[in-house]
């Protein structure tokens, strides 16, 4: 019998929190040269020598803090939501899940895949926005891993889902359970931030300007554009959620600096937190939109690191807005991604 197959592509994760682990992911993540763009030999020194050894450590000492009984949060909402997508694809699909980093391999899902007879593939990498860093490097493996392996089916790549209505309703969704106590100043929606230069690689057609002009509105002109992607998932919710203007601000997070004046998306996210509360503002609302499930970027970065520098510099109340998860609309979102 013929199925079509859906295969949902995430990041990944450490296989455990032990530092060994944690910097095997660490090297395989960083080498990619879609994340950081460095010549091989350069990218290999900074990412062995450097940043491997002394993040290594750090970083194993923050996964364990995130580490459940179920594991890694990540992988524990993956495998729920392949299941809860199979059950809603029913008996003519298979759906599969695959880490670009880690396990399960893109290589071993596609072999998989192969063996029962898929006529039909769609490939869903799981980040909302576009960038070269997530999408393009999952969507360029997974090419590359078909290749390897022969495996000669037709092939649908979804590259974001920014504006898709199941999606952004799943996101609205969870923020109003808190914006509806009416105890918020303001919401705060805090993006993965990226090199500048990636977004202009991308967008080699002159429009880029990378302000707040530019993406204001998002058209077939910046379509690739990661920035402007993000503000357009703002625009959304904010509306889904009946957000007056001023009631909200975008901004980036997670930036690694690689060289001197290479300067990530701005505004930053730890700047805009700790300036909050000098304007005035002492309660606020976070979304963390480019991650669809828990993970370190959010739990930690967000729900704790940024609650740590609003606190400090005066501010009183810091929420952080659940990931999509397992959440009965993000299932829906990925059924209409996988049936259009």
């Amino acid at each position: 019998m013929q199925k079509k197959g859906v295969l949902l592509v995430n990041l990944g994760t450490p296989d455990s929190p032990s530092v060994s682990d944690v910097r095997k992911y660490l090297r395989e993540f960083l080498m990619d040269k879609y994340v950081i763009d460095l010549p091989y030999i350069a990218r290999w020194l900074l990412i062995h020598l450097i940043i491997s050894p002394f993040r290594g450590p750090k970083s194993a000492k923050i996964y364990q803090e995130l580490w459940t009984e179920n594991g890694s949060p990540l992988f524990h909402y993956g495998k729920k939501v392949k299941g809860l997508l199979q059950n809603k694809l029913g008996n003519d699909y298979t759906v599969e899940l695959a880490m670009r980093y880690q396990s399960p391999s893109i290589n071993s899902v596609l072999k998989k895949l192969k063996s029962q007879n898929i006529t039909d593939l769609v490939v869903i990498p799981l980040y909302p926005q576009y960038a070269s860093s997530s999408t393009k490097s999952s969507i360029e493996k997974v090419k590359e891993e078909l290749k390897k392996i022969n495996f000669n089916t037709k092939v649908r790549f979804v590259e974001n889902f920014v504006s898709n209505p199941k999606f952004i309703e799943a996101f609205a969704e969870n923020g109003l359970k808190h914006w509806s106590t009416g105890k918020y100043d303001k919401v705060l929606f805090s993006y993965h931030g990226i090199p500048e230069r990636h977004i202009l690689k991308d967008c080699d057609n002159g429009h880029c300007k990378l302000d707040d002009n530019c993406c204001s509105i998002y058209s077939t002109k910046n379509t690739l554009c990661y920035r402007a992607q993000c503000y357009e998932t703002t625009r959304l919710i904010a509306k889904a959620m009946n957000l007056k203007e001023g009631e909200y601000q975008t901004a980036f997070q997670s930036r690694l600096e690689t060289r001197a004046r290479d300067p990530w998306l701005k505004p930053y996210s730890d700047i805009v937190t700790a300036d909050f509360p000098k304007n005035g503002i002492k309660s606020v609302l976070a979304f963390s939109p480019s991650f669809i499930a828990d993970c370190l970027e959010t739990t930690i970065e967000v729900g704790e690191e940024f609650k740590e520098i609003f606190h400090e510099n005066g501010g009183e109340n810091w929420q952080l807005v659940e990931s999509l998860n397992e959440s009965p609309l993000w299932i829906e979102a990925l059924e209409q991604l996988a049936t259009k």
